[in-house]
């Protein structure tokens, strides 16, 4: 057979591409009346914004950045995030979106690691600047400062050089253990994740996206950026508001509405006391398996809502395992997942190899909405990225009806007396009473068997003893996975990261701490 490509001029790959600048430049064309972006009081068209992103792009360009170079944003949510990120899109830089959560040892190594050009912060976040050397020569601040930044830009056109495969943006890992990894988006893979959700009925390019988690994670980012490619209505919150959420489930018909784990109570007890009616809802919640069953069944039902029974990461996106849904009303007992459209998996054991169905294996990953690498950490690519798959460190089990059950991460394992135990199959137990609001397994040392389980639980009745909480995991799973011990702990009290995941490190050391047994809980 011939090769087709033979004789092809140089212009097919720019013909052949297609960047997030070009879809969101397309609606400026088609939808400039319709409202784009709403927040901090502000309420931009489809024209506004884009005469704003021009001006943004061009501004950048007279300050010297183009085509790979790096800004990084140290800010809390606002429109400006938006703008900048498009900006970039335009220009074909990346945007570097940093954890303003993060210590300060942490937020230096993230800045100084991608090098910026220029670094960008609120006027909130500023003085954190001061506390660590970043290392870079052009700040500037949001506010005044960035508005007449936009007012002063050049007339000058910005030369459309970008392709699918430049980075966009830079996000990082949660970074549970060690220092958190810097991973790059491409143009092409934050389209594939656009075009995943909306095949597989995550987004609604009809319906308004609320943007209350953190602009600096995927959860915010990509959703943000697909309804901006699809010409949808953006609505940006500081933070988690229930009131100012329940206000906009109100008025506004929202496609999904994301929920994260340590949340629920909250916004239930929001929903519980207005008597309004709310607006027709698509979709609500993400990340089901950290999520206290109870509270799936309750929020179902104020929402009129199924609940995404997601699983994904910042490195896929919503991909691989996110189209599965929770029926309205359900507390479900398996949180068994559907594997999303456009992507490859298979199930492997440490020499590669496909285990069979019912055993545990890492989740290996192909697909377009896959990220391109971790910048500046050849060692970590290394691992991640071998025999033609990426490894997402995360342990499954595919059901025989084509379903696929979360194990555990595959990093953290309590290895007992020769067993593994994933501590994540004895939270799920935990999780599914209604007696429990929160459960997370740690590992302890032990002599006899080298390491043995421990389970943090928060109640959710006052009365629940440690007895009956080993009573719910000895009529469920095998007795060397049974925890050794209880400890009692408010919900409040569980250390998450900003995705909302509980860290575990640090409950092992609060587990290990040397210190009055009331700041432990009750064993």
């Amino acid at each position: 057979m011939p090769d087709v490509r033979a004789g092809c001029g140089q212009a097919l790959p720019k013909a052949a591409g297609l960047t997030v600048g070009d879809l969101f430049l397309q609606q400026v064309q088609r939808n400039s009346r319709s409202i784009a972006l709403e927040g901090n009081g502000h309420v931009l068209t489809y024209a506004a914004l884009g005469e704003r992103v021009d001006r943004l792009a061009r501004a950048l360009a007279a300050r010297g950045i183009g085509r790979g170079d790096r800004i990084a944003l140290l800010s809390e949510n606002r429109p400006e995030y938006a703008e900048l990120q498009l900006a970039a899109a335009v220009l074909g830089a990346m945007l570097a979106c940093q954890n303003w959560r993060q210590a300060d040892p942490e937020l230096q190594h993230c800045v100084r690691l991608v090098a910026p050009r220029l670094l960008i912060a609120s006027q909130r976040q500023a003085g954190r600047l001061a506390a660590i050397e970043h290392g870079v020569s052009s700040v500037l601040q949001l506010g005044e400062e960035y508005e007449a930044m936009l007012r002063a830009a050049p007339s000058s056109e910005v030369l459309n050089v970008v392709e699918p495969e430049d980075g966009l943006l830079i996000l990082y890992t949660s970074g549970t253990t060690g220092l958190p990894k810097a991973a790059v988006i491409s143009h092409r893979a934050m389209i594939a994740r656009s075009m995943i959700a909306r095949t597989d009925g995550s987004f609604f390019p009809d319906r308004a996206f609320v943007a209350w988690t953190p602009l600096f994670h995927m959860g915010a980012t990509d959703s943000t950026l697909a309804a901006l490619m699809h010409g949808a209505k953006v609505v940006v919150l500081e933070s988690f508001d229930p009131p100012a959420i329940a206000d906009l489930l109100e008025r506004e018909s929202i496609g999904w509405l994301s929920l994260m784990p340590g949340m629920f109570a909250r916004m239930i007890e929001e929903l519980q006391r207005r008597p309004r009616r709310l607006q027709p809802l698509g979709l609500c919640g993400a990340m089901a398996d950290l999520v206290p069953r109870h509270e799936i069944a309750e929020i179902t039902t104020l929402l009129q809502a199924p609940f995404r029974n997601s699983f994904g990461s910042t490195e896929t996106g919503p991909a691989p395992f996110s189209r599965g849904r929770i029926p309205i009303g359900t507390a479900p007992e398996r949180l068994s997942k559907l594997q999303s459209s456009y992507c490859l998996v298979r199930l492997v054991d440490p020499d590669g190899r496909d285990v069979p169905d019912g055993e545990p294996g890492e989740a290996v990953f192909r697909g377009p909405s896959l990220f391109s690498g971790y910048w500046g950490d050849p060692a970590a690519d290394a691992e991640a990225f071998h025999s033609g798959w990426y490894h997402m460190g995360d342990v499954l089990r595919r059901n025989p009806d084509g379903t696929y059950d979360f194990v555990d991460r595959r990093k953290y394992l309590i290895k007992s007396g020769g067993e593994n135990i994933y501590p994540a199959e004895i939270e799920q137990v935990l999780l599914a009473s209604p007696r429990v609001a929160e459960a997370v397994v740690v590992r302890r040392p032990d002599a006899r068997w080298g390491e043995v389980p421990v389970a943090f639980v928060a109640p959710r009745e006052p009365d629940l003893t440690e007895a009956e909480v080993l009573a719910l995991c000895r009529s469920r799973i095998a007795g060397y996975k049974v925890p050794k011990a209880v400890r009692f702990l408010p919900e409040a009290e569980f250390p998450r990261s900003t995705s909302g995941k509980v860290q575990r490190h640090l409950l092992e050391a609060r587990l290990h701490a040397v210190a009055d047994p009331s700041t432990q809980g009750d064993a």
